[in-house]
């Protein structure tokens, strides 16, 4: 077969080679980028940001339109996808934020190693683990790639990016395979694009590129955010206006320079991102390992870039909480390609997926759902979730709280005030969330209603049975 650049879109939906023993347990890649909310790809319709690898990933696969984390932090959603748990769950009461132990026991990577799976992770870990726990001995394959610098030093004196050297790994990964004859999960997850604040390169801001990526979007005027106006801001509560997304917000976009570069330098992280994804699948199809690898793309949390005159994630609106989830399974006939889809798709629910995929008993402690139905079928299964418990813990910053997104009504409780703060929105006719209904008594009966679902749901996972 001829190969002229990056054809691995070009094979047949239906085609399975013959090398393959078993295309019923596929090979699995995980891209995992950070802090990127849910619309800045092209293929979401972003005007600006260029990623053309995810956007063919879409228009031959599968892009979920609703995707959310149940936690907005970083560590917080990569504990989730590694434990197929809930923070409320999984962390200690202490106020520690460390994981349980015993919430460590079905690590999705060691199910799937025990069904005969190699598997591999390089990049940013971050999770908060308790004393002695060792990632090296969940993996076959392991390597913490972290930010601090995002420029490392090469033995021969040069610089080279986390988000390339992460790209390095699976690259080297993928050719190792060849002596290999189990299926793969491969997890790439990338710092980028995670602001950086200590390590700070002159004339990036907070937002250290690739080189590659060098004097893109030079040229593009930088719009501002599109809910940037001032009376926005004001009609926050004083504690969100004296938060950390605020104190950030300063750091980072409150002049219309630093905004225009980091805003710039942010979008060249992404499309980095995507530079690199690139030259990995160039490599997967080399390897003659793409018929059968199932390709997922996501974020960890969304991101406000500068949208209610905050910076950051952590709280309830769409821009923290809703993320990328795409996925291209090769083995999917034409007609099931390109599809958007509705249904509501959470972090949780990608371990259960994955094991899924490789045909291991889901364990009966995970919280989430496999969303290989949906992905397989034009239609979403009869029982599908109707809603989701969402949280985020955080006295340090004075933002704890918890609450219930619903397909029309959202419910948050912050719970460091005193007496708590409360916010009902009504996401079909504000999806700005600009309007807090919590004392308009035309929804008192809705209020109660999330108020109640919400404990219900927090008893629930608080109190949740985690085998040993």
């Amino acid at each position: 077969m001829k190969r002229i650049g990056f054809t691995l879109f070009a094979l047949a939906a239906t085609f399975v080679s013959p090398l393959w023993a078993d295309s019923s347990r596929p090979n699995i890649l995980f891209f995992f980028a950070d802090d990127q909310r849910h619309d800045t790809l092209g293929c979401a319709g972003h005007p600006i940001v260029e990623t053309p690898t995810i956007d063919r990933l879409a228009a031959n696969g599968v892009r979920f339109e609703n995707m959310f984390v149940t936690r907005s932090t970083c560590w917080a959603s990569r504990t989730t996808i590694l434990t197929g748990l809930t923070s409320l769950s999984s962390v200690e009461a202490d106020g520690s934020d460390r994981v349980k132990p015993e919430a460590l026991t079905k690590l999705f990577s060691d199910q799937l190693s025990q069904a005969g799976y190699r598997t591999a992770l390089f990049g940013k870990w971050h999770a908060k683990m308790p004393k002695g726990f060792q990632p090296e001995d969940h993996f076959d394959d392991y390597e913490s790639i972290f930010r601090r610098p995002y420029f490392k030093e090469m033995p021969d004196g040069s610089k080279r990016h986390t988000t390339e050297l992460i790209g390095d790994r699976g690259v080297e990964f993928l050719k190792s395979m060849q002596d290999d004859d189990r299926p793969f999960c491969l997890n790439l997850w990338f710092n980028a694009g995670h602001a950086e604040d200590k390590d700070l390169v002159p004339g990036t801001g907070h937002f250290p590129w690739p080189k590659a990526m060098d004097g893109k979007y030079d040229d593009v005027k930088m719009p501002a955010p599109r809910l940037s106006d001032p009376a926005i801001f004001k009609s926050q509560p004083e504690f969100f206006k004296t938060s950390n997304h605020r104190e950030r917000y300063h750091w980072r976009w409150d002049t219309p320079e630093k905004y225009r570069l980091n805003l710039r330098a942010y979008f060249r992280m992404l499309s980095g991102i995507d530079h690199v994804i690139h030259r990995v699948l160039e490599t997967l199809e080399e390897e003659d390992l793409a018929e059968n690898t199932i390709i997922v793309y996501s974020s960890d949390n969304g991101y406000y870039m500068g949208d209610r005159g905050f910076a950051g994630k952590w709280s309830h609106h769409e821009q923290s909480q809703r993320v990328p989830l795409i996925v291209y399974d090769p083995r999917l006939p034409e007609d099931l390609r390109g599809r958007t889809v509705d249904p509501v798709a959470l972090n949780l629910d990608l371990p259960a997926t994955f094991l899924d995929w490789g045909q291991v008993k889901i364990p009966t402690s995970y919280q989430g759902s496999s969303l290989k139905p949906i992905i397989e079928n034009n239609t979403p299964p009869e029982v599908w979730r109707d809603d989701f418990f969402c949280e985020h813990q955080n006295p340090k910053y004075a933002m704890s709280w918890l609450g219930v997104r619903g397909a029309r009504f959202k419910y948050a409780r912050y719970t460091d005030q005193k007496p708590h703060y409360e916010f009902l929105h009504d996401l079909k006719n504000d999806p700005d969330e600009l309007t807090n209904l919590v004392d308009d008594p035309e929804y008192l009966s809705v209020l109660e209603q999330l108020r109640q679902r919400t404990q219900t749901l927090a008893e629930q996972y608080a109190n949740a049975a985690i085998p040993n």
